[in-house]
This record gives structure tokens, C-alpha cells and sequence, in this order.
């Protein structure tokens, strides 16, 4: 039987054919749900999550993820990632559209001081 691709894992695998993350450059992976969102920095050679956020540690009780939340989770992991010492990753929207959650997402990263 053959499985039958979403259009998002379609996408997906395109992506993770050009980006890959390093020691010195970690892919940071961005995974979204109806009520929340999280961020990884990824070692692909060692496969390890070097350092990762959620919304959920920023408020616990969220029922529904905003924009702003969004922002918030990628100041988060910049600050995080700093504080291990990395400040340049390759971006890996994981198949979804670079707009709303996701760009915010990439701006709060941005402004945190981490560099695509």
C-alpha cells in the first residue's frame, strides 16, 4: 500500500534537502499546533537538539497560540542559544508557510540576536 504524502511533508522533504544544521550552524526547526508552538536548534551530523523553546514555557495555561506568543518563543531560543554560545543557524520552516506565526516566530529569533 502506498502512503499518500500531505502537501506539508511534500514540502517538508524539499526543504530538508538543501538545509541541513551543524555544530558551527544549527538548523532551527520550527513545529506548529493549534495551541502551541516550538523551536529547536539541531545538530544534523550528531542528530542531537542542542537547545530547544515552546510556548508552553512561556505560559502554561494558553489554550490557542497568537502572534505574539510566536514572537516571544523565538526571543526565547535566541536567548537560549546564545547563552550555549551560538548566534548563526540556517532556518527550517518544516513545511509550513513563512507567514503569521512562523515570520513571527523567525523575527523574534532575529531580534534576540540569533542570524539566518
Amino acid at each position: 500500500m502506498s502512503r499518500i504524502l500531505s502537501r506539508r511533508e511534500r514540502i517538508k522533504k524539499g526543504i530538508r534537502k538543501r538545509v541541513a544544521g551543524s555544530e558551527a550552524r544549527p538548523r532551527l526547526s520550527v513545529f506548529r499546533s493549534n495551541t502551541a508552538i516550538y523551536a529547536q536548534l539541531i545538530d544534523d551530523v550528531k542528530q542531537i537538539t542542542l537547545v530547544s523553546a515552546s510556548s508552553k514555557e512561556i505560559n502554561k495555561d494558553a489554550k490557542s497560540i497568537n502572534i505574539n506568543a510566536a514572537t516571544e518563543v523565538g526571543k526565547l531560543i535566541a536567548k537560549k542559544a546564545k547563552d550555549k554560545g551560538f548566534d548563526k543557524a540556517v532556518f527550517d520552516r518544516n513545511g509550513y508557510l513563512y507567514h503569521g506565526r512562523i515570520k513571527a516566530l523567525a523575527e523574534g529569533a532575529r531580534e534576540g540576536g540569533l542570524q539566518f
